[in-house]
């Protein structure tokens, strides 16, 4: 099937395999979490989840974000207009340039530590054993984006390729690995003279590597995985870098966001980080599910489709994604809004984590799911702008997210603390989404915006009723028992599957096209 002939089964189909594979790591992550809320205290969560912080936040630039705006564009454009071959010799090259910079950039972080350190951490300065920790497990975990920048780069040539099913799962390893690492890494990790949230740190590590290694199969079997060469000369490379240079403002943009955020929560009282994190994660388990799948498989369409100059298609295949992606992101908001106390209990109220901390992160998740809907349609948005080569309008989304939630955050955490910054995150999230759809209808013209607001309103009725049957089966658990409670498990799940059920059936009646692209997305994959 050609890029043109794509429609919503088709889009819905592949997503549903990046789908399948993130669910499996995000319900890896979920029992991760658990694991981790379980084994070390809060104090211990704090440390860890903010040096991890800093070479994830690098990921925007070297990993997914360097992949998703410069490689796989290309990749297809060089792909559609020369041919196999010559797509597969500028992968050769681009993963030689991008070994070089990743090195580069791995033993400048190990370097600079403490600078990183009393920038994201800048209430632990008064504190001189917490700040050293800091220090010294940021050196330990930075070289995770070695791994994650290659990871990232095989995962969109593999997508370039329309082969997503190893990409999707191979991130679950991560979680695997820090599962692990929290049973048996703990020993170690203190004989290395390090704390014992430090066996998190060589978690990632292992974990970062696995996700690299293990594509290496089917990288061989479609020809990526080849001797890396560094030709800077090469106009793929060149076109490549020229694209990401204006990444590195947005990198600059989305850097001093997340600074700010961890920065300010450093000086809240103890558990700050964990609540917002904890909160955070959540939030991306739907995000990852279905808004990351969606843009995903739409990329390498919509980059083709540019490519073909066939704009009109473009944008028509560009509205049912963004319908698709709202389907499914207003029960997400709605679900984890409404349901956010006894997710947070079943998830994390056991060992170390007290009912008080169930109640802090339950406040997190609320404010935070609050923008699933925008945060995942920003994620929507996204691919049209790298498709066409576009990654200077992005940075200003970027930067209107930033001029939102620094101010927002510190207002609000005065009177809210950790709650505070949560709203901001959300606020931000729908400053972003209206900047960047702006930009687009200047670019683009027409977006068919008004068929997306009733898809939308449609949506929103049918979660709405799912929010109440959901709700009334939540009022049966005892969620003050924590998550170790069989009954808790149970009613939890079936709050999940009544409201689910009752989404399904409100949107069948109310006649959303979206649930038809779905269904026939799972057809054509079970015919298969």
């Amino acid at each position: 099937m050609s890029a043109a002939e794509e429609g919503g089964g088709t889009l819905a189909r592949r997503a549903g395999i990046v789908a399948a594979g993130t669910l499996t790591s995000r319900i890896l992550g979920f029992a991760r979490d658990a694991v981790i809320a379980a084994v070390f205290p809060a104090a211990a969560t704090d440390l860890f989840f903010l040096v991890f912080t800093i070479p994830n936040a690098l990921r925007m630039l070297l990993g997914e974000g360097a992949v998703a705006s410069a490689v796989v564009p290309v990749f297809a454009e060089i792909r559609t207009q020369e041919g196999e071959e010559p797509a597969r010799v500028y992968f050769a090259k681009i993963t030689g340039a991008l070994l070089v910079v990743l090195t580069i950039v791995s033993g400048a972080g190990v370097l600079a530590a403490p600078l990183l350190a009393r920038l994201y951490a800048t209430g632990y300065t008064d504190d001189p054993q917490r700040f050293a920790e800091t220090v010294t497990l940021t050196r330990v975990v930075f070289p995770y984006i070695f791994f994650m920048g290659l990871a990232a780069l095989g995962m969109g040539g593999l997508n370039a390729l329309r082969r997503f099913a190893v990409p999707a799962f191979t991130p679950a390893l991560l979680n695997v690995a820090l599962i692990g690492a929290a049973f048996w890494l703990v020993g170690p990790s203190v004989s290395l003279g390090l704390p014992m949230v430090g066996a998190l740190a060589l978690g990632a590590l292992i974990g970062g590597a696995l996700q690299w290694i293990a594509q290496w199969p089917v990288q061989r079997s479609t020809g990526l995985l080849r001797r890396p060469s560094f030709d800077p000369s090469h106009p793929g490379v060149r076109k490549t870098l020229g694209l990401m240079v204006p990444m590195l403002a947005g990198f600059g943009v989305y850097q001093v966001n997340t600074m700010i955020g961890r920065s300010f929560l450093t000086f809240l009282p103890e558990g700050s980080q964990s609540f917002v994190y904890y909160g955070q994660r959540l939030v991306e388990i739907p995000q990852g599910m279905f808004a990351l799948a969606i843009a995903g498989a739409s990329l390498p369409t919509l980059s083709e489709l540019r490519a073909a100059g066939d704009h009109d298609r473009l944008r028509v295949f560009f509205e049912k994604a963004l319908r698709l992606n709202l389907y499914l992101a207003i029960p997400a908001t709605v679900a984890l809004v409404v349901l956010a106390e006894p997710i947070v209990a079943v998830a994390f109220g056991r060992g170390e984590f007290s009912r008080a901390e169930v109640l802090a992160t339950a406040e997190s998740l609320r404010w935070q799911a609050a923008g699933i809907w925008a945060i995942a349609s920003v994620r929507a948005v996204l691919p049209m702008f790298l498709a066409y080569h576009d990654t200077r309008s992005p940075v200003i989304a970027s930067a209107a997210n930033l001029a939102i939630f620094a101010p927002a955050a510190w207002f609000l955490m005065q009177a809210y603390d950790h709650v505070g910054v949560a709203m901001a995150l959300s606020a931000a999230g729908i400053a972003q989404l209206v900047t960047l759809l702006a930009l687009l209808r200047r670019k683009v013209g027409r977006l068919g915006l008004t068929a997306v607001t009733r898809s939308a309103a449609r949506s929103g009725l049918a979660a709405a009723a799912m929010a109440g049957a959901a709700w009334g089966v939540t009022r049966l658990g005892s969620w003050e028992r924590g998550g170790n409670d069989l009954g808790n498990v149970l009613w939890l799940g079936g709050a999940c599957l009544v409201g689910g059920v009752v989404y399904l059936v409100a949107t069948k009646l109310l006649r959303s096209p979206e649930l038809e692209d779905v269904l026939a997305g799972v057809r054509r994959r079970v015919k298969r």
